[in-house]
């Protein structure tokens, strides 16, 4: 049984990580729907900053920009790093 007294400490880092995983998922997935290549679209948008790179499919648009494009690349380059050991 968990002792309810226990402090629990907030992760906000790892809520930010999860939340931006999320996000790559939900675009993905709309642009696979789509037909279009996730991976070199997600990149276009990434260099470039430009939104039209992303379809507004399920909100893909709206959803990808809810999250810093810097945060995006750290969390990538992050997990490739973590990955790559």
């Amino acid at each position: 049984m968990k002792d309810v007294t226990e402090t629990m400490s907030f992760k906000s880092d790892e809520l930010r990580r999860d939340n931006i995983k999320h996000v790559l998922r939900l675009v993905k997935e709309a642009l696979e729907e789509r037909g279009y290549n996730s991976v070199n679209q997600l990149a276009g948008y990434l260099i470039s900053n430009d939104p039209a790179y992303i379809s507004s499919h399920n909100n893909a648009r709206t959803v990808i920009q809810s999250v810093e494009r810097y945060e995006i690349i750290e969390e990538l380059v992050r997990s490739y790093l973590e990955e790559n050991k």
